[in-house]
C-alpha cells in the first residue's frame, strides 16, 4: 500500500512538471509557424499625406526621400522587420491618393497597404462585390471628432447645430466623411443621400432623389460622385455644406479664416491640429464609439496575412499597446519586437 501510494505521488509530479513545460512552452514567444522560414521581400504601400500615422519624409514625388515611410505604422511596420523568426523585409511605395487604395493590395506591384485604414467588410470588395483583400488584426483604434474655432465649442457641440449655414471639412472616400454624412442626416446608414441633397461635381450637380443611385459611403460612392467638390443640404434645413475642396489652403487655415466651420476627422488628426493652433481650434465633438485601423493584403495571401496577424498581435499585446504608448515612447514596438 505504501509503495502504490509513493508511485501515485510519483506520477502526479510528473504529469504536474509535464504541465507546467507545457504552460511556459506556451508563454514563451517563439519563431511564428505562420511565417516563411527563409526571408520575403513584402511590397509595402502606403498613405502620404496622414500625419502622424502615416506619411511620407517628403511629400514632393521626385524627393528620393518621398518613399521613406514615417509615423506610427512605419514604426510599427520596422518592429516587425527585426523581429525574430518573422522573416519579413519591406519595400517601401508613397502612394498620394486614397481613393479606396486599400484594394491596392490585390494589384501585381503591391503585397500589403496601410494609411490609417479603417478596416470594413465593405472595403474587402470591388464594386461588383467581389472580394479581393483582407484585413490585418487591428493596430489603432480611431474615434471620430469635430475640430472648431475655440468660440465655437459650445455652439457647435452637437452634429445636430450644423445647420445650412455651417461649412464642414472632410476629407473624401472615408469614414471620417460616411460618418458626417449619416450624423447630420445627409445620409442613410447605408450611404444613399437624402432627397434633395445637390452634390457638386466637375461634370455639374447632381441631385439626390433618395434612390439607391446615388450613395457615398466608407468604401466607395457612385461613380458620378466620385470627384465631388461639395455637398449642398436640401434648402433650409437643418444640414450642413460638406467641402472638399479648399485649393492650396490648408484645412486648419481655412478653419481659422473663417472659410469652413468645422473639419470632419478622426481624433488624433484634429487633436494635433488644436495644439498646433496655439488655442484658436478645439474638439467640440469626440464620437463615443471607434473604428480599428489595419492593413490591407491580398485575400489569397493567407501566408502574409497569419505572419502579419501574429506579429501585429504580439506587438500591441492584443491592442492593448497603441498610439498612445507609442506618442509616449515612439520606440515601444521595437522594445516589444525584442523580446520575441
Amino acid at each position: 500500500m505504501l509503495m502504490r501510494k509513493f508511485k501515485c505521488i510519483e506520477l502526479g509530479t510528473r504529469i504536474s512538471t509535464a504541465l507546467i513545460w507545457i504552460a511556459v512552452a506556451v508563454w514563451l514567444p517563439t519563431a511564428s509557424a505562420a511565417c516563411p522560414e527563409t526571408e520575403r521581400v513584402v511590397r509595402f504601400g502606403f498613405f502620404t499625406d496622414f500625419a502622424p500615422i502615416s506619411y511620407s519624409a517628403d511629400p514632393d514625388p521626385a524627393s528620393p526621400y518621398h518613399n521613406t515611410h514615417q509615423g506610427y505604422e512605419a514604426d510599427l511596420v520596422t518592429a516587425i522587420e527585426t523581429m525574430k523568426g518573422v522573416n519579413l523585409s519591406f519595400e517601401y511605395s508613397a502612394i498620394d491618393q486614397w481613393d479606396r487604395i486599400w484594394l491596392k493590395s490585390a494589384q501585381p506591384e503591391f503585397d500589403m497597404i496601410g494609411g490609417g485604414i479603417t478596416a470594413l467588410e465593405s472595403r474587402t470588395m470591388d464594386a461588383s462585390g467581389t472580394t479581393l483583400i483582407r484585413f490585418t488584426a487591428g493596430h489603432i483604434r480611431f474615434h471620430q471628432s469635430l475640430l472648431v474655432r475655440s468660440e465655437d465649442k459650445e455652439r457647435l457641440s452637437s452634429y445636430r447645430n450644423l445647420d445650412d449655414t455651417k461649412r464642414i471639412y472632410a476629407f473624401r472616400g472615408t469614414t471620417t466623411e460616411a460618418h458626417l454624412l449619416k450624423s447630420t442626416g445627409l445620409s442613410t446608414k447605408d450611404g444613399r443621400l437624402a432627397a434633395g441633397v445637390r452634390v457638386v461635381t466637375p461634370n455639374g450637380t447632381v441631385i439626390a432623389n433618395g434612390g439607391d443611385d446615388l450613395f457615398i459611403a466608407a468604401h466607395g460612392a457612385s461613380p458620378i460622385l466620385d470627384n465631388r467638390m461639395s455637398l449642398h443640404s436640401p434648402s433650409s434645413s437643418t444640414m450642413p455644406e460638406v467641402v472638399y475642396d479648399l485649393g492650396d489652403t490648408e484645412p486648419e487655415s481655412a478653419l481659422q479664416a473663417g472659410r469652413i466651420d468645422g473639419i470632419q476627422s478622426d481624433e488624433i488628426e484634429n487633436h494635433l491640429k488644436a495644439q498646433n493652433s496655439d488655442g484658436a481650434l478645439v474638439i467640440s465633438i469626440v464620437d463615443g464609439g471607434s473604428e480599428i485601423g489595419a492593413f490591407s493584403v491580398a485575400v489569397s495571401d493567407t501566408a502574409l496575412a497569419g505572419c502579419l496577424n501574429e506579429a501585429v498581435e504580439w506587438l500591441t499585446d492584443g491592442r492593448k499597446i497603441g498610439y498612445a504608448e507609442w506618442v509616449e515612447d515612439s520606440t515601444v514596438f521595437l522594445k516589444r519586437a525584442k523580446q520575441k
